[in-house]
C-alpha cells in the first residue's frame, strides 16, 4: 500500500510544473425526461423507434406517440393514420424511414407512400424492413416475406416463437425462444442456439446477445463466438442491448449501462437520470443521445459538449435564482421528488461553513478576472457573516445561522431569540463553523479587500471571534455559558486525545491557523504570542506534524456521548484542507511555512485515491503537489443535476470491492460523480449508496471553488 501511495505522489508530482490547460469542449451527460400524457399513465410502452430525421417514436397500446419539445405527445401529422393502432413499427435499416405494421397492411410514409401491402387480417404481429424495402413478417405461426409489394410465405420454424426480427447490412435475423435465426432468402435457418438470449443488437460483423448474466457476441454468419460473456457488468440482467456509435449499451431492471473504451462501465440510474430504474428498450439519434424506454416513460441521456467555464456559468446562475439566503448559501428542499418549482431554502447546521464555499470561489473569481460582480457576491456573504456575529448579544460569538422569527429547520432546541425581536439566531456553534470564518476572512483578505476600509472590516470581523475565543479559555461559549460541544481548542481538550485520534491534530490546526491570521490581519501581539505559548508549550506544532498514517481505530474515547477515533472522519478532512489554505499562506515564518507544507503533503498523499479536485488544488497552493488528472477529473465529472436523488451502487457486479478499512473505501476505483449519491466535499465518495429522495438540491459551491481556485492557480485557462 505504501508503494501504491508513493507511486501516486510520483505520478501527481509530475504534472505539477505543466503549463496551463485550455478549456477544451467536453462531453457532460445530461438527463431529460419527457413527460407523458396523463391518457397514456398506467399504458404499456411497447417499443421505440428513432427514424433519419431524429423524430422519436413510442409505441404504446393506445396509439403511436412521438417526441415533441420535452413532451410524448400523440402523432397526430398523418390525418389518415392518427387514429388507427399499429401492432408494430419499425425503422429500415439503412435508410431509416418509418414503416407501420396494422392488422391488415404494412405501410411506410416514405417514398411518397408508395410502398404499401395489403396482408392477410390479423396474421403477423412483427416487422423489420431492409434497405431494398423488403420486408420480413413474423406471427404467431406466420412467416411472410414481402419484396416489391408482394407477400411470400416462409416456412415457420416447427415448435417456435419468434420473439423478435431484425436487419442489419441487408440480412434478416430473428430470435426465437432458444436460437438465433439468419435468413437467407427462402428460410430461416439456425444460427446459433442458447438459452437465456433476451436480446440483440448488431455491429459489423457481429451479433450482441443480452442475456440474465450479462452479454456476449457471435459472429453474424458464422455464429462463432467472437467476445467471451461479459458478466462483471454493472447488472447482469439484461433486458435490451444496443449499440451506437460502436459503443455497447445495455438495459435492465436497474438501470442503464455503457461500456467505456477505457474499460469499465458508465452505470445510469436513480431518478438523476430515468423517471424508472426498468428500461425495457434503447434507441440512440444521430446526435449521440441515447433514448431509454422504460414501463412509465422516456429518458434521454443527452451528451452535451460545453467547457468548464460554461459548466461553471450554470452553477453561478443557478445559485444566484434560487440558493441566497440573506447573503448565506443555502441548499434548498422540495415538497415534492425535485420539484423545483416549489424550492424553499432552509437553515443548516453548517451555513457559515457552506458559505465559506462560496464566498471563497467568489474571492478567487475575483482575484482571476475582476468582475465587479464578483467582489460583489463575496462582500454580499461577508456581510451575512458579520450578521452572525451582531444577531445575538454574546460579545464576538458567532452564531450557526440566523432566521426571522417563528421558523426553525434543523435543530429547533439550538435556537436563541435575538436582541432584535423579528429574528432568532441558532446556537451551539462549532468548529466547522470557525473553519469557514478563518477561510473566508483569509480569501476576503488576499483577494478582495483592497482599500484600508476594506482591510479593516475583514480584520475586525476574525479579531471579535478570536478575541472571545482567547477570552473564554479556547472555547465558544454559548447562551448558556457553557462550552459548546465541539467549539473547544483548549490544551486540555486537545491533547486529551492520543495521536491516534484525528481531532488532536485538527483542532490545533484550526486555532494556530486561526491566530497566525489574526496576527497577520490586526497586528495584535497577543495572537503570535498565544500561538508559540500553544505550540511550544502544549505541543500544537507537534501535532500539527503528526503523521496521518497513525490516525487509527482508538476505542475508549468519547465526547458528550459521541464515539471518538472509531473510523476515518471525511468532514475533519474538508476542515483540515480548508484550514491548510490559512495555515500556510498565514505562516509567521518560513521555517514554519516549510513544516506545514510537509504536513500537507502527507495529508494530500492519503486523500489521493478520493481524487477530490479542491484538496488538490489547496495542495498545489500551498505543498506545490497536486494529481492533475484527478482535478480535471472532478472538474467534469461533477453533475450538472445537484438533486439528492436516492442512489444504489452496492449491488453491481462490476466493481472491485476492498475488505471493511478504516478509510471506508468500499470499492479499489472510486466510481464517476455523476453515479454517486450527491454530496458535499465532508463525504465519503467512497459510499455507494445514499440520497434523499430526491427532497434536496445542493447549491453548486462544491464545484465552483475547486473552479476558480484551479483558475487562479493557473492549472487550468
Amino acid at each position: 500500500m505504501k508503494l501504491f501511495y508513493c507511486l501516486l505522489v510520483w505520478v501527481a508530482c509530475i504534472g505539477n510544473s505543466a503549463a496551463a490547460d485550455p478549456d477544451l469542449p467536453f462531453k457532460q451527460a445530461v438527463s431529460v425526461k419527457y413527460s407523458i400524457p396523463g391518457l397514456l399513465k398506467g399504458t404499456a410502452l411497447k417499443k421505440l423507434v428513432i427514424d433519419y430525421n431524429d423524430v422519436v417514436y413510442v409505441l404504446s397500446e393506445k396509439g403511436l406517440y412521438r417526441v415533441q419539445g420535452k413532451e410524448l405527445v400523440k402523432d397526430l401529422r398523418f390525418t389518415p393514420l392518427s387514429k388507427k393502432k399499429p401492432l408494430d413499427i419499425s425503422v429500415q435499416d439503412g435508410p431509416g424511414n418509418l414503416y407501420y405494421l396494422f392488422d391488415d397492411k404494412v405501410l411506410t410514409n416514405g417514398y411518397a407512400g408508395v410502398p404499401y401491402t395489403i396482408l392477410p387480417k390479423n396474421k403477423f404481429n412483427k416487422l423489420a424492413v431492409a434497405a431494398d424495402g423488403s420486408i420480413l413478417l413474423a406471427g404467431t405461426q406466420s412467416l411472410g416475406l414481402i419484396k416489391n409489394n408482394t407477400l411470400a410465405a416462409i416456412d415457420f420454424p416447427q415448435d417456435e416463437q419468434i420473439r423478435n426480427l431484425y436487419n442489419h447490412q441487408g440480412v434478416f435475423y430473428a430470435l426465437g425462444k432458444q436460437t438465433v435465426y439468419r435468413f437467407n432468402g427462402f428460410q430461416l435457418l439456425p444460427l446459433y442456439k442458447s438459452g437465456g438470449i433476451k436480446t440483440l443488437a448488431f455491429y459489423k460483423n457481429e451479433i450482441f446477445a443480452g442475456t440474465e448474466n450479462g452479454y456476449y457476441a457471435i459472429h453474424n454468419a458464422s455464429g462463432n463466438l467472437t467476445v467471451a460473456l461479459q458478466n462483471k457488468v454493472p447488472v447482469p440482467n439484461i433486458n435490451c442491448l444496443l449499440v451506437a456509435n460502436g459503443t455497447i449499451w445495455a438495459g435492465s431492471d436497474e438501470g442503464a449501462f455503457r461500456k467505456e473504451a477505457k474499460g469499465g462501465y458508465r452505470y445510469y440510474a436513480s431518478k438523476r437520470w430515468l423517471d424508472d430504474n426498468q428500461v425495457t428498450a434503447l434507441a440512440a439519434d444521430s446526435k449521440e443521445n441515447i433514448y431509454c424506454l422504460t414501463p412509465s416513460g422516456l429518458n434521454k441521456i443527452e451528451f452535451q459538449a460545453q467547457t468548464l467555464a460554461q459548466k461553471t456559468t450554470y452553477y453561478q446562475d443557478k445559485i444566484r435564482q434560487r440558493h441566497i439566503r440573506y447573503g448565506l448559501i443555502s441548499e434548498v428542499f422540495f415538497d415534492k421528488p425535485g420539484d423545483i418549482s416549489a424550492a424553499e431554502m432552509k437553515d443548516t447546521d453548517n451555513d457559515g461553513l457552506w458559505s465559506s464555499f462560496y464566498l471563497g470561489s467568489q474571492a478567487f473569481r475575483y482575484a482571476v478576472t475582476k468582475e465587479k460582480l464578483a467582489k460583489r457576491y463575496a462582500w454580499e456573504t461577508f456581510e451575512a457573516f458579520e450578521r452572525l456575529l451582531t444577531i445575538n448579544p454574546l460579545k464576538g460569538f458567532p452564531s450557526r445561522t440566523f432566521e426571522r422569527i417563528e421558523y426553525r429547520n434543523s435543530d429547533p432546541e439550538a435556537w436563541r431569540k435575538s436582541q432584535d425581536p423579528e429574528w432568532e439566531w441558532k446556537g451551539t456553534t462549532s468548529s466547522d463553523e470557525f473553519v469557514g470564518h478563518i477561510f473566508a476572512a483569509a480569501v476576503m483578505s488576499q483577494f478582495v479587500a483592497e482599500t484600508p476600509v476594506e482591510k479593516k472590516r475583514v480584520a475586525d470581523f476574525i479579531d471579535k471571534i478570536l478575541t472571545h475565543i482567547i477570552d473564554n479559555n479556547y472555547y465558544f461559549i454559548d447562551a448558556d455559558g457553557k462550552p459548546t460541544r465541539w467549539g473547544r481548542w483548549n490544551p486540555e481538550y486537545i491533547n486529551w486525545y492520543p495521536e491516534s485520534v484525528g481531532d488532536r491534530k485538527l483542532g490545533s490546526t484550526t486555532i494556530i491557523a486561526g491566530l497566525q491570521l489574526g496576527y497577520a490581519l490586526t497586528g495584535k501581539a497577543i495572537y503570535q504570542s498565544e500561538a508559540f505559548r500553544l505550540m511550544n508549550q502544549h505541543n500544537y506544532l507537534k501535532n500539527i506534524l503528526i503523521d496521518c498514517n497513525k490516525i487509527q481505530l482508538t476505542p475508549g474515547y468519547a465526547h458528550l456521548g459521541a464515539t471518538m477515533g472509531d473510523g476515518w472522519n471525511h468532514s475533519d478532512d474538508e476542515m483540515a484542507f480548508l484550514t491548510y489554505w490559512v495555515l500556510y499562506h498565514f505562516a509567521f515564518n518560513d521555517t514554519l511555512k516549510k513544516q506545514f507544507a510537509g504536513a500537507i503533503k502527507n495529508h494530500w498523499a492519503i486523500e489521493l485515491p478520493e481524487r477530490d479536485a479542491l484538496w488538490n488544488l489547496i495542495a498545489r497552493g500551498t505543498a506545490g503537489v497536486y494529481d492533475k488528472e484527478s482535478t480535471l477529473w472532478y472538474l467534469q465529472e461533477f453533475p450538472l443535476d445537484l438533486v439528492r436523488w436516492t442512489v444504489k451502487n452496492s449491488h453491481r457486479k462490476d466493481l472491485i470491492f476492498l475488505p471493511e478499512n478504516l478509510r471506508g473505501q468500499t470499492t479499489k476505483i472510486q466510481i464517476p460523480l455523476g453515479e454517486q449519491p450527491m454530496h458535499r466535499h465532508n463525504t465519503n465518495p467512497f459510499d455507494l449508496d445514499g440520497g434523499d429522495g430526491g427532497m434536496a438540491e445542493l447549491a453548486g459551491d462544491e464545484y465552483l471553488l475547486p473552479y476558480w481556485m484551479a483558475r487562479y492557480l493557473k492549472v487550468i485557462k
